[in-house]
């Protein structure tokens, strides 16, 4: 579930059980139901499973620092395409490999298939001749550090991001 402020900035994504109790104590109202129609149900009431929450009232939210490199947010920043075929991207690669002295960053790091990762292996784009199809860039924006540590983002979410659908 995504949890929004007031403002409906997007802040993080909370588990089904906080947020149905975030709803039923009147902390949070529920913007987005689950389109599958599920409903948790308790002695007394029931509850239309949500997908988007919004808090009732606003949270100052402290200052964040970088996104952290993840996985989940590096396949998403490159729509899960491998960055030399354009295929579909199954790994992560280092432009400039770790054997030979390169970071372990945002603008390194790209999305991979299987096949282009095994064969460039640890050689340099020049080495092979390669080009990158889009030059790798850290992310920016409210919403990467919440992408940044969600495996599988719901579609629903993306009008709330800031994002276009894709």
């Amino acid at each position: 579930m995504l949890l929004l402020n007031a403002t409906f900035e997007p802040l993080t994504a909370l588990p089904l059980r906080r947020a149905v109790v975030l709803v039923v104590c009147g902390k949070a109202e529920v913007v987005h139901g689950d389109p599958a129609g599920s409903v948790v149900h308790s002695s007394t009431s029931e509850v239309v499973v949500p997908s988007v929450i919004r808090l009732s009232s606003y949270v100052r939210v402290p200052y964040r620092g970088r996104v952290p490199l993840t996985r989940a947010g590096l396949m998403h920043r490159d729509r899960y395409r491998c960055a030399y075929c354009g295929g579909r991207a199954e790994t992560i690669d280092h432009v400039v490999p770790r054997s030979r002295g390169g970071p372990h960053t945002w603008q390194n790091c790209v999305a991979c298939c299987a096949k282009c990762n095994h064969r460039k292996a640890d050689k340099l784009l020049s080495e092979l001749g390669w080009r990158l199809r889009v030059v790798p860039t850290a992310p920016r924006g409210p919403h990467w550090r919440l992408l940044a540590g969600v495996t599988d983002a719901d579609p629903l979410w993306l009008p709330y991001l800031g994002e276009p659908a894709a």
